[in-house]
């Protein structure tokens, strides 16, 4: 066992929690408990919830089985079964230990169904791609219908465009590009001298294939609108969810897709599930609209505590469910 490696990986995750938490306890540090329980018992329409949660489970869902679209032209045929609790089970191991589940997935489907680890990485690098793309342009779309909102949370939480740009000189520039340039080539020239080098070059080999594998899906208006299913599976999820609170319920559908973007971007830092980021995001958000603080803390907290419980009950059933499927014979690399 690499003992340093070990030690990075508990360093990481150690790190993304105790981030998290500081985030979460600097916001909620004056809350009564017995307030929050008050709001969940008797201040709460707890219907909506429940009726969010289809949603949820069908984003997961319509992810396993576009997912199996993108494997298909590369040669892996792995079950809809299989392809959707790895799905459910990535997301609830990425709430211990955050991007794992990218890896994890792919994982099961090598053990249950003998797909190759490198091709099916590749179709998640695909796949991020495509989602990256899909909400940079709905975020960017957002943003110029809602700038004044935006411009209003960059000038509160001191983030300044200017100040990042001006951050740097035209040496700058320069010398990062070069130094950029430099480690790339680098890297290469190991690479190219490593004993492993024919093992990688055949990894990365499957990764292309993965990556490209788009070009060979057989009904792209399909994964078109699986696509665009996930994500509108996601935002129904969250977006029910205002109408448990007489804080948000009368907010409307603009404030629910700008705090969604805003939602979608914060989960990118490195924290189980966004939580800390996303609470502070949606939070500044919800009292730009007119949400008063408490009652905003109160909304972020809940809704994605709960929307959390159902990742690791999903977590679990495809545990439970894997357990009892059938591995197949062929086993690739």
């Amino acid at each position: 066992m690499d003992i340093k490696k070990a030690t990075n990986d508990i360093l990481k995750v150690a790190f993304s929690l105790i981030l998290g938490g500081l985030i979460l306890f600097w916001m909620y540090r004056g809350f009564n408990i017995s307030d929050i329980t008050n709001v969940l018992e008797h201040d709460m329409d707890w219907t909506w919830m429940l009726l969010s949660f289809p949603f949820g489970i069908l984003a997961q869902m319509f992810r396993g089985w576009r997912w199996r679209m993108t494997l298909e032209p590369v040669g892996e045929r792995p079950r809809n079964h299989t392809a959707v609790c790895s799905i459910f089970l990535s997301y609830a191991l990425s709430l211990v230990v955050p991007r794992i589940g990218e890896f994890a997935r792919c994982g099961v489907l090598r053990r249950y169904d003998g797909v190759s680890f490198p091709k099916a990485l590749g179709t998640v690098v695909t796949e991020r791609a495509i989602d990256s793309l899909l909400v940079a342009v709905v975020a960017l779309a957002t943003f110029l219908w809602q700038f004044p909102v935006f411009d209003v949370f960059f000038s509160r939480t001191g983030t300044s465009l200017d100040a990042i740009l001006h951050g740097f000189s035209t040496t700058g520039y320069i010398v990062t590009a070069v130094c950029g340039v430099a480690a790339i080539g680098m890297g290469w020239f190991l690479l190219r001298r490593l004993s492993i080098y024919n093992k990688v070059k055949a990894t990365v080999g499957g990764l292309l294939q993965g990556v490209t594998s788009l070009r060979g899906v057989k009904n792209k208006p399909l994964f078109v609108v699986f696509t665009l299913a996930i994500w509108a599976s996601y935002f129904l999820h969250y977006y029910l969810t205002f109408f448990c609170f007489k804080s948000t319920a009368g907010l409307g559908m603009s404030c629910a897709l700008v705090t969604f973007v805003v939602g979608s971007i914060a989960v990118l830092v490195p924290t189980p599930n966004g939580a800390g980021p996303w609470h502070f995001a949606v939070k500044t958000m919800f009292i730009l609209y007119g949400v008063g603080s408490n009652d905003a803390l109160y909304f972020v907290l809940i809704v994605h505590s709960v929307q959390t419980l159902l990742v690791v009950a999903l977590g679990v059933y495809a545990w439970l469910a894997l357990s009892f499927t059938k591995k197949t014979k062929n086993i690739t690399l």
